[in-house]
């Protein structure tokens, strides 16, 4: 077998085993059995199930800053790709979310963070800056320059960008008890959004719309 296709299938079979039942409750030999090869044979590719823990982080984390718009955008240096529409905020963030749903790593590694987090110090940290601290700052820096441009009223961005993303991630969560209720919920992050603009759009644009109306 192809040293480098049995690393690559050591680590996919660890993360499919530890997004199931956690990283503490798998065994190396769980591990070894599910590539179909022995525990010798295993740590002939890594040391450790720490280091297989390691690899897989780094491999998703890769992945996340490649993929995600949260790791890859900074409003403050580059606003080619701003929404500055409501119809435009849900396309993106309902790309977004297909592809954290739906991405076959990135699905699995989050379910492991969710178990891992009250366990691991390591993975909680990562589950915080994931799943929380790099969302937060993506959107408050989306929050200021839509404010900054007039496309949304002077607020409190911070507060803005918690009442924009924080139901979302709640409802990402709720896919992944409940994978059939993902039509629903993408329904629901589009009525959110609409909503969102519509909440917190300038006074003036306010008043001009009522006239139409």
């Amino acid at each position: 077998m192809d040293r480098g296709n049995t690393k690559r299938e050591i680590l996919e079979a660890s993360l499919n085993l530890f997004s199931v039942q956690g990283f503490e409750a798998t065994s190396i030999s769980q591990i070894a059995g599910a590539v179909g090869i022995r525990k010798a044979s295993l740590y002939s590719h890594f040391e450790s199930k720490q280091a297989i823990l390691d690899a897989l982080v780094k491999d998703v984390l890769d992945q996340y800053a490649t993929h995600s718009i949260f790791a890859k955008t900074n409003w403050e240096k580059d606003s080619d790709n701003l929404p500055r529409t409501p119809d435009a905020a849900v396309q993106m963030i309902l790309g977004q979310i297909r592809y954290i749903l739906h991405d076959p790593s990135i699905s699995r590694a989050r379910k492991m963070l969710v178990i891992e987090q009250f366990q691991n110090p390591e993975l909680a940290e990562l589950q915080s800056k994931q799943n929380y601290s790099d969302v937060m700052q993506y959107f408050t820096g989306l929050i200021k320059v839509l404010i900054r441009q007039g496309i949304l009223s002077d607020d409190d961005p911070e507060i803005m960008a918690a009442q924009f993303c924080l139901p979302i991630s709640v409802w990402i969560n709720l896919c992944d008890r409940e994978p059939d209720r993902e039509p629903e919920v993408m329904e629901l992050v589009s009525r959110h959004i609409q909503q969102f603009f519509r909440l917190y759009r300038p006074k003036e644009q306010t008043a001009f719309f009522q006239k139409l109306d």
